[in-house]
């Protein structure tokens, strides 16, 4: 089982998405089966931030001084031994998703989910630094999507 604990500290994600824990946790509730770890407790932290912050956390903890889409920080590199484990922190820019202002909230959210997936698999120790690895990612990440579009249509 995977528990998120989703924190927010943009106030425009209120006008996308309202009850932002329910929104990911019925997300994870659907992830296919493969990765919803019935038999292990995993934990992870969500935030949901904006340009300004995700750039000074992508600046101290990566050295890059520039805003991002999602920032991944897992926090174990061997989560297969243990039956409890914090996984690690996840943080999402509103302000990167959201730079066409005429998406709908339907395209947001889409939007959100992938990069939410994306941050997960690398919580999980999937890399997409090396071109085999990116195509292994991109895989995972669209079986997960398709898997949830039951749910976002």
């Amino acid at each position: 089982m995977i528990k998120v604990n989703v924190l927010s500290e943009e106030i425009s994600w209120n006008k996308k998405i309202k009850n932002k824990q329910v929104f990911f946790d019925k997300i994870i509730k659907n992830f296919p089966k493969k990765y919803r770890f019935s038999k292990k407790n995993f934990y992870l932290t969500l935030l949901l931030s904006n340009n300004k912050n995700i750039k000074l956390l992508n600046k101290k903890f990566k050295k890059k001084n520039k805003h991002t889409d999602i920032l991944s920080f897992p926090f174990e590199n061997d989560i297969k031994k243990k039956k409890e484990t914090y996984l690690g922190d996840i943080i999402i820019s509103y302000d990167y998703i959201n730079s066409k202002k005429k998406m709908t909230k339907l395209q947001f959210q889409k939007k959100t989910i992938k990069l939410f997936i994306h941050g997960f698999l690398h919580l999980l120790g999937f890399d997409h630094l090396k071109n085999k690895d990116y195509k292994k990612m991109y895989i995972e990440e669209e079986k997960i999507f398709k898997s949830l579009s039951k749910i976002f249509n």
